[in-house]
């Protein structure tokens, strides 16, 4: 159950991202731990990460505007961080960073059906993604893939 406080959390951090030329990824709020943990997860609008200087830069705002608001009563930690790593790899920066890692494709296959390709990631140019299955380059048409996916190669590999 999300924290009852989470989309005025949400709002806050949104305006005091906005305002210094960020994207907000996710607000969340971590309660088991002493003391509460306030986490904002932030980037830069290009989609990259954004550095620690940078989360420095608005954890001073952000924190004014949650006191302001008087949302937390309770003692609370701010946390401004980027939101890391996607399991799905989305951009072409992410196609070129994890170049060479085990991938699962889910495409459409020529009859509609939705099938899955394991390998290693080689590329993805304008028209297709390469993997490599078993020493033996796929090329599987853009249009077809559904997602792209980082795995845990199995150990029977």
């Amino acid at each position: 159950m999300p924290h009852p406080l989470l989309p005025d959390l949400e709002r806050l951090a949104q305006a005091a991202v906005v305002a210094t030329g960020f994207e907000l990824k996710g607000v969340h709020v971590f309660t088991h731990r002493i003391p509460m943990t306030v986490q904002v997860l932030v980037q830069r609008a290009d989609g990259s990460d954004i550095n620690l200087d940078e989360c420095a830069s608005l954890s001073a705002p952000l924190a004014e505007a949650i006191e302001a608001a008087e949302l937390l009563g309770d003692a609370y930690v701010l946390e401004i961080s980027s939101p890391g790593v996607s399991d799905d790899l989305r951009d072409d920066r992410d196609f070129r960073s994890f170049r060479g890692f085990p991938v699962v494709v889910l495409c459409r296959d020529n009859q509609g059906l939705d099938v899955q390709r394991e390998g290693l990631l080689l590329e993805r140019d304008a028209t297709d993604v390469h993997i490599n299955i078993r020493g033996r380059t796929k090329r599987i048409p853009r249009d077809s893939v559904i997602s792209v996916c980082l795995v845990t190669p199995s150990e029977s590999d």
